[in-house]
């Protein structure tokens, strides 16, 4: 009977884990509809502004074209469906959370997202127009004329942006896991030089190899590993104190 019990609650799992797929499909296929339509204007705004604006954008195959107009819908499509995914994903593991995780992932669902395109932001207007130039800059000093395929010139962009907007997720990945005890703002202290021995390789690979792009890029990065720590203070004070007052209570 237990077997059956077990077999039974594995398939309504799957069963569950089968439907939430095909609406998160379905969602991204919406959106992806809506990327279709706005690709053509996103390139256009792109290649409007600078640097964009200031080179000629060349394709090298039949295929760069489209490939581009796809990429932009695809990267359109998972921005704005990214809410519903995440969601998605909490509603099918709140089940094997506690309450007070239940409470903690959903509430930073929407901190996550706010996170994520902040980073985009800051690496696409601050980062890679600074990684632009100097790359730029280097070109024009050896004489070399600058002819950039369109696949080539996204394909650096996003290179340089997403990790940007990955990166920018750490303090809110820092208080939810230290919410459900897997971090502690000790252990944060204890690995700051690990750490900042990490931001610094993410540092060196994101920005051009040049010292001030390497520092613009670094002191953003171990800013938010500070607000991390700070934050992980916060939540962990906030969770001793409700386990303290749990403790008196049931006494």
């Amino acid at each position: 009977m237990r077997r059956s019990e077990e077999t039974m609650t594995i398939m309504s799992h799957i069963l569950e884990l089968r439907s939430r797929i095909w609406r998160i499909l379905a969602v991204v296929l919406i959106s992806l509809g809506a990327g279709l339509y706005v690709s053509p204007k996103v390139l256009r705004y792109l290649k409007s502004v600078p640097p964009g604006s200031d080179i000629t954008w060349n394709v090298f195959s039949p295929w760069d074209g489209i490939r581009m107009y796809m990429t932009i819908a695809f990267v359109f499509a998972l921005a704005v469906s990214l809410p519903y995914v995440l969601y998605q994903l909490w509603s099918f593991v709140r089940r094997g959370l506690h309450p007070e995780e239940r409470s903690a992932a959903l509430r930073y669902v929407p901190y996550s997202v706010a996170c994520f395109l902040i980073g985009l932001a800051f690496g696409y207007l601050v980062v890679f127009p600074m990684s632009f130039d100097f790359t730029s800059k280097i070109t024009t000093s050896m004489e070399l004329v600058e002819t950039y395929g369109v696949a080539q010139y996204f394909g650096f962009m996003f290179n340089i942006v997403i990790p940007l907007g990955v990166a920018f997720e750490l303090p809110v990945v820092v208080m939810f896991l230290t919410k459900i005890g897997v971090l502690t703002p000790h252990g944060l202290q204890r690995m700051r030089r690990y750490a900042y021995l990490v931001l610094v390789i993410v540092a060196s690979l994101i920005s051009p190899p040049e010292l001030i792009s390497h520092l613009m890029v670094f002191i953003p990065l171990v800013i938010l590993y500070e607000i991390s720590v700070l934050l992980s203070r916060v939540v962990y004070g906030r969770r001793r104190s409700s386990a303290a007052a749990e403790i008196s209570g049931s006494l």
